[in-house]
């Protein structure tokens, strides 16, 4: 059972969900007290020195030269982090049963689990592809990108480790072993725990997200950190740094022509489907009461088909807003197309009123 009220978990989510996208500069003391007491919990020495990094790129940079040299010591991740981790989840499943666990997940750190997730993968891809040094890559950039990929993989999450968090905190499991780890969570970006030293990273300086939470931004890096690591992003999907900047005087030719097929889908998002549709004579599949089916074959790529809707209550200079709505390819009728928006089927669909 979770140790508060509804409205307690709630909260308890919405701190550590600002912790996960959190930006700003890292509370250092803050953070290595947290790590000194996650040693000290694991029943190891406090590490002598704290080495700071701008980004967890630079951090699994240093990580990899230091596993290699092996000057600092063996990583203690396992003792330090992934060992109380596995113990504190493993009792709380226990107590929970297997009945009432999935729901407390959902309820807590699966409200944040996937969104977080993502932006850890993507993180991860884009420190390995630091070390590509060509198109194709040379079989020693491959090595070098398998070595820093792997380096991310010996990282504490720091802030990332927000969504396994708000569990332990909505079940009352963060006084214990897991205290300093939630403190460094709260304080910081990635860090690599070794017998003698630890390699910490600062928190992103820029973070900017669409209302799903997927990574987006048209003018600039998506996420940024304060040595210029950034990943670049359009409701989610990579894109190259220069891309929008590059799509001035964008036509429907030019889209046509792209081949990446994922970049198509950002150059017409940008470029408007209601627009494309016009100047490519695009002919509607359907069209009813509820609205109006379009398709754009694209080569290469599945179609994507839209449906086109009025909003029924008229803006305040009296006219009537016109939505496209992405539904998938194999729709056949404006009604199915409507009707899958809402979750439901085709035949069940009778809306009293649109909005």
């Amino acid at each position: 059972m979770l140790t508060g009220t509804a409205r307690e978990t709630h909260f308890v989510v919405a701190d550590w969900q600002a912790v996960a996208f959190g930006t700003g500069p890292a509370d250092r003391d803050r953070a290595e007290a947290g790590v000194a007491a996650a040693y000290a919990a694991a029943g190891l020495d406090a590490p002598e020195r704290y080495v700071w990094m701008p980004s967890p790129a630079r951090g699994a940079v240093a990580a990899a030269v230091l596993a290699r040299r092996g000057d600092a010591g063996a990583s203690v991740l396992h003792e330090v982090r992934t060992r109380p981790w596995e113990a504190e989840r493993a009792a709380a499943c226990s107590e929970q049963g297997p009945e009432q666990w999935p729901r407390v997940w959902a309820e807590t750190g699966g409200l944040l689990w996937n969104q977080v997730q993502a932006l850890v993968t993507r993180v991860r891809g884009a420190i390995g592809d630091l070390a590509a040094d060509g198109d194709p890559p040379s079989a020693r950039a491959e090595g070098a990108a398998s070595v820093l990929r792997g380096a991310t993989l010996d990282a504490a999450l720091g802030q990332h480790d927000a969504p396994w968090l708000a569990l332990f905190e909505a079940l009352g499991r963060l006084d214990g072993p897991l205290a300093g780890l939630a403190e460094a969570a709260r304080s910081a970006g990635w860090w690599w725990p070794y017998e003698r030293l630890v390699v910490m990273s600062e928190r992103p300086c820029d973070l900017h997200r669409d209302e799903p939470g997927r990574l987006h931004r048209g003018d600039g890096p998506a996420l940024a950190y304060p040595d210029g690591f950034a990943l670049h992003a359009w409701r989610g999907m990579p894109i190259p740094a220069d891309f929008v900047e590059s799509l001035a005087g964008l036509t429907a030719e030019r889209i046509s022509a792209e081949q990446n097929a994922e970049l198509r889908r950002v150059m017409l998002e940008i470029f408007g489907y209601d627009r494309y549709l016009a100047e490519t004579g695009a002919r509607p599949l359907h069209r009813d009461e509820t609205g109006v089916l379009w398709s754009i074959d694209l080569p290469g790529d599945e179609p994507v088909v839209m449906v086109e809707v009025v909003n029924s209550t008229p803006e305040p200079d009296g006219t009537y807003r016109v939505y496209y709505l992405r539904v998938p390819p194999n729709t056949r009728t404006a009604r199915a197309g409507i009707a899958w928006t809402f979750g439901v089927d085709e035949a069940d669909y009778h809306p009293e009123k649109q909005t």
